[in-house]
């Protein structure tokens, strides 16, 4: 099976539970929610998604013929410090691409595998790592994980997600290119996480720091 691959490049995680903690990301083309075009965002299940997805051609994007080619170019970006090995596997949607493949080929170079999905589709055993963000107005099945990170504001009733089987609750404010609107929706968010003591506040600080 051939992987439809936007990028992949070496950062820290900027968000949820692992913030800070050295990673390759590896992201996906493609979602079920969104189909990347602006033309159609104000029709799309997912409205607000800041991430280019729809080519194949960011930086070392493509078309890999196979889940070991895909890995090797993943392991291109070894973290040298001898300490653990994270990719995140994102998009889009990277559960559209079969994952069991490249999970195997990745975790036999030493990775510990890493998934970012909106959920709408069941994740397979193995996996390091599954966070889950989903979006209101989508059906989602993987009600559990390591994390749910929920984009903030959203129809969702926090007291009804909070029961759901994961390890880590985080509210992370909506981006928006009006500063009036991204402030608004951060103190949105801050009042929730005061509210309900069991959600943690994510923020974006890939993006406050300057890196991808």
């Amino acid at each position: 099976m051939s992987y439809r691959v936007q990028e992949i490049f070496p950062t820290l995680q900027g968000e949820g539970a692992r913030t800070g903690t050295p990673a390759v990301f590896l992201r996906f083309s493609g979602c079920n929610l969104w189909s990347g075009r602006e033309s159609d965002r104000a029709q799309a299940v997912c409205r607000f998604c800041d991430t280019e997805f729809a080519s194949a051609d960011g930086r070392e994007g493509g078309v890999y013929p196979d889940a070991e080619s895909l890995a090797d170019a993943v392991a291109s970006h070894r973290n040298v410090s001898g300490g653990p090995r994270w990719v995140v596997c994102t998009g889009g949607e990277p559960l559209l691409q079969r994952v069991d493949q490249r999970r195997v080929q990745l975790q036999e170079r030493g990775f510990l595998v890493a998934v970012e999905t909106n959920g709408t589709l069941a994740a397979p055993e193995g996996l390091d790592w599954i966070c889950v963000s989903p979006k209101a107005g989508a059906k989602w099945v993987q009600h559990s994980g390591h994390e749910l990170k929920v984009v903030w504001p959203q129809a969702f009733a926090l007291s009804e997600l909070q029961s759901l089987p994961f390890e880590h609750f985080f509210l992370q404010p909506q981006d928006a290119s009006d500063p009036e609107v991204r402030e608004r929706h951060l103190r949105a968010t801050v009042q929730e996480v005061m509210a309900n003591p069991l959600w943690r506040l994510s923020l974006q600080t890939h993006k406050l720091i300057g890196i991808p």
